[in-house]
């Protein structure tokens, strides 16, 4: 590590990630069955500017919570969590760090704002697939219940994501 700036980098905005992913998840509207929270907001600007390395923190913030760390929703923790309705969302955070962050990767305005709308997409499809098995819903009340009242919320954490990553150096 010692000479490479951009590993020392990684490592250090993984670990603020790791912290603002916890952070966000702490301020929380409640909503059934699932709330409305920050982390979206951190997962998307993580993937922006860790690139494919988004992964790492979004992935730790995923473990930490499961060994019981306070660190999903409202200070609640454990494997548990992740097996209720919030699991699939959480899941999806990979997947979204992932899908922005290769999308960032590349200079494109329009690839990188798929990338933010597919991120997103990746999100809400884990969590209502999940949303789906967990509780026993259809398609129709999983999709009522588990996405559009979060639509106008998603709007403007994407959009703050993206302003917020163009004022980084």
């Amino acid at each position: 590590m010692f000479g490479d700036l951009q590993k020392s980098r990684n490592i250090a905005y993984s670990a603020a990630f790791i912290g603002l992913i916890s952070l966000g998840a702490w301020v929380s509207l409640p909503f059934f069955p699932v709330p409305l929270t920050f982390q979206t907001l951190f997962v998307l600007l993580a993937g922006m500017v860790l690139k494919r390395f988004a992964v790492i923190p979004v992935s730790l913030y995923v473990v930490l919570g499961a060994l019981g760390l306070p660190v999903f929703h409202s200070g609640v923790a454990g494997f548990g969590i992740l097996l209720g309705p919030t699991g699939g969302y959480l899941f999806g955070f990979i997947g979204a760090a992932l899908v922005v962050g290769l999308a960032y990767e590349y200079p494109s305005p329009s690839l990188r704002i798929g990338g933010i709308l597919a991120g997103t997409g990746i999100i809400y499809a884990c969590g209502i697939a999940w949303l789906m098995f967990s509780v026993g819903a259809g398609l129709i009340p999983a999709v009522m219940a588990g996405l559009l009242p979060f639509i106008p919320g998603e709007v403007v954490k994407m959009y703050a994501a993206y302003a917020i990553e163009k004022t980084l150096p």
